[in-house]
């Protein structure tokens, strides 16, 4: 009798699969399928290990929306020539999808030019845009524009926002572009190129223009504590608001870049204030994501900086005790990797610092 049933079973199922038009092999297809990848938001917290995390988290009044991130993972950070990355090299990795040498941006250990995430998505049709709280042309962001042997040169690196791979790039460093050695002002060359150029919040917000040029500030932007707090989610907001319109959709870099400076003065309040300030920016993607449904989000650091360690605290009371290495160095321990959205999965596990890229491409589906 049991038999029959099963027979009968197996008869219906096969019946209903001939009448949808379906096979076996289309419903298994159909289960696994994933929305597409449109848009891409990264998030870097330069110098964020987990202890800046956990640190953030112990502290806030509010749980942060990293928490909330359904995939979570690691990332390798050694360089070509360093077990111990700077964000230059660290930068390029993500950035390119290759280690080179420390102090370098853009190139591989050898000087040559390896096209970056943000080149290969405008390439493609993509809006780009690129964020930072210390200027626009420090290491990180840097790593998604420029490539030089050297990071530290602002104005050469400042030069190759002129090839117009990014749309939208907001932080500090006017200076760079407009007090510099050879007495250029390439704002001039830039709003030829169609930017809007400006140099504060309020008009960068009333801004309606497709390509943005932020500059913020001469150099790098205040602290959060001193008076920055929330100005990252609001260039974020405007990013999103301005990158979307592109129907192919747009890959955004957003770097968290003083959570390393606080590591580097070994200072806790500073590193805390950093990444809350960052998470802030978080949740802005976070909730676009939400609606759109077709972006991915992916937090990472770097590096960590400071050798960061929490020793003591108490959650019911939002307090923690934390300790650094000697000097407020960079180390060489994994970083962590948070992801949400089509494709988040993939993110989870521990990864090379180099696999960033590879993946973005798959997900986009795109060619260098």
């Amino acid at each position: 009798m049991i038999g029959k049933i099963k027979s009968v079973s197996a008869a219906v199922l096969l019946v209903v699969f001939i009448s949808t038009g379906c096979s076996v092999k289309e419903a298994v297809k159909t289960e696994i399928t994933r929305p597409a990848v449109k848009n891409i938001i990264l998030f870097i917290g330069d110098g964020m290990g987990t202890a800046q995390v956990y640190a953030a988290m112990s502290v806030s009044k509010n749980p942060l929306v990293i928490e909330s991130f359904p995939y979570t993972g690691f990332s390798k950070t050694w360089s070509a020539n360093n077990y111990v990355t700077d964000s230059g090299a660290g930068g390029t990795a993500i950035a390119c999808g290759v280690k080179t040498k420390n102090g370098m941006i853009g190139t591989t250990p050898d000087s040559a030019a390896v096209t970056s995430i943000t080149e290969i998505a405008h390439k493609n049709g993509l809006a780009t845009g690129i964020l930072s709280t210390s200027h626009i042309t420090h290491a990180t962001p840097a790593s998604f524009v420029a490539h030089n042997s050297g990071r530290s040169n602002y104005e050469d690196i400042a030069n190759d926002f002129l090839n117009g791979t990014v749309d939208v790039f907001i932080g500090g460093g006017e200076d760079y572009f407009r007090n510099r050695e050879d007495n250029k002002d390439l704002t001039v060359n830039l709003k030829e190129m169609g930017y809007d150029v400006v140099y504060n919040l309020e008009d960068l917000k009333n801004s309606g223009s497709a390509k943005l040029a932020g500059l913020l500030a001469k150099k790098d932007l205040p602290k959060a504590s001193e008076g920055r707090s929330g100005m990252l989610a609001e260039m974020t907001r405007k990013a999103i608001e301005t990158l979307s319109r592109d129907e192919d959709g747009f890959f955004l870099m957003v770097e968290g870049s003083m959570i390393d400076w606080g590591g580097h003065a070994r200072n806790f309040d500073y590193i805390v204030s950093e990444v809350i300030d960052m998470d802030e920016a978080v949740g802005v993607a976070r909730e676009f994501a939400e609606k759109n449904g077709e972006t991915l989000i992916v937090i990472t650091a770097d590096h960590e900086t400071g050798g960061m360690y929490l020793s003591g605290g108490n959650i019911s009371r939002k307090t923690a005790t934390a300790g650094f290495n000697e000097k407020g160095d960079h180390t060489g321990i994994m970083v962590p990797i948070f992801s949400y959205g089509p494709g988040a999965e993939k993110f989870s596990g521990i990864h090379d610092n180099t696999f960033f890229m590879s993946q973005f491409l798959e997900l986009l589906g795109v060619e260098k």
